[in-house]
């Protein structure tokens, strides 16, 4: 309402009634003055309500920072985590420092899209899931390093073992090796010892054969014909000669034992080439010497420590030539007697 008028009459001082068109007039700037209010009434109400808006709309994006930066504080933390236990593995193993650089690139890599979703608007529901993700990829990177650190801790405990057996097997050898050098040292030795021993044995034994041979003497080698009647008969022409006779007589010998004894007679062709026959008990003996000799015949006989004669037969049954005819007779590998025959 419009404040009264002081100089206007009062109805009741007797002044005359206003006119019509004075009552338009105000109602009029009434109803202006109320639309005026109304207006003024919902701007004020929509300030207020676009505040109120505003408002919550802050609180929301202070929210969302708030979450940001502790997430992204939560990553850090991790990553760091992660990367300090990954860089205190200390190991001497390529293939354990290999894997342990691998899980780090990749560890970066995600931190590095993590922090790219983080810095996006409308990414926080991605970056969360990525976080987790993350977390359960140190979990099993950290697990995997474990047992990776612990299998190499076992692998380089059975080095150790294995390195010790190592030295105890080579001490081992060391002495079986030195035991065996002795050993094999004391066998020469020995067997150096056995083999003088056995030379001067075989020196021996040659004296002892040397002195115990039974020497033969008067050797008389002579030519026979056989008769019809089966006698025998002495000839000179080697046409009538069929057989060679050797007789000899033997020795007293004090340092001979009794026993069998026996003598290899060597008859020796004009050509130089000894008569011999296997089929008629030709062969060879060893002599004093060692040497090899091819034998005509032999002849055994029981040593009594008496002189005796004896004789023996060669009969080839092939022709004889001309020449001398040179017999050798040996005991005991030495030569005990010698004699010769010429046939015309």
């Amino acid at each position: 309402m419009l404040p009264p008028n002081p100089s206007a009459p009062s109805p009741t001082s007797g002044a005359p009634m206003k006119s019509p068109g004075s009552d338009n007039s105000r109602q009029r700037l009434v109803a202006i003055t109320s639309v005026i209010i109304v207006a003024l009434l919902g701007v004020i109400a929509y300030l207020v309500i676009d505040k109120i808006k505003a408002g919550k709309e802050y609180t929301t994006l202070e929210g969302q920072y708030n979450e940001v930066e502790a997430l992204r504080a939560d990553l850090e933390k991790s990553y760091d985590d992660a990367l300090a236990q990954l860089n205190g593995v200390k190991t001497e193993n390529e293939e354990l420092k290999a894997r342990i650089e691998t899980q780090k690139e990749e560890l970066a890599a995600q931190k590095a899209k993590i922090d790219q979703l983080l810095s996006s608007k409308g990414n926080l529901d991605k970056a969360r899931a990525e976080i987790k993700k993350l977390n359960s990829q140190i979990e099993q990177y950290l697990a995997e390093i474990n047992q990776l650190r612990r299998e190499n801790q076992e692998l380089g405990e059975r080095n150790r073992q294995l390195s010790e057996e190592k030295e105890t097997l080579s001490s081992d050898l060391e002495a079986q090796r030195a035991s065996n050098q002795e050993l094999s040292a004391a066998k020469a030795a020995l067997a150096s010892e056995k083999e003088q021993v056995e030379r001067e044995r075989t020196i021996l034994a040659k004296k002892v054969d040397r002195a115990s041979m039974i020497a033969v003497q008067s050797v008389e080698v002579s030519g026979l014909k056989r008769k019809s009647d089966g006698k025998t008969t002495k000839k000179n022409y080697a046409d009538n000669v069929d057989q060679l006779q050797v007789c000899f007589n033997t020795t007293a010998n004090e340092v001979a034992e009794n026993g069998r004894e026996v003598y290899y007679i060597r008859i020796i062709s004009p050509l130089g080439e000894t008569l011999a026959v296997e089929d008629l008990g030709s062969g060879t003996f060893t002599a004093a010497d060692n040497e090899k000799i091819r034998y005509t015949m032999e002849k055994d006989f029981n040593y009594n420590g008496v002189p005796q004669k004896m004789c023996a037969v060669w009969s080839p049954n092939q022709p004889f030539s001309k020449g001398k005819y040179e017999v050798e007779i040996y005991n005991k590998g030495y030569l005990a007697g010698k004699g010769s025959v010429v046939l015309k």
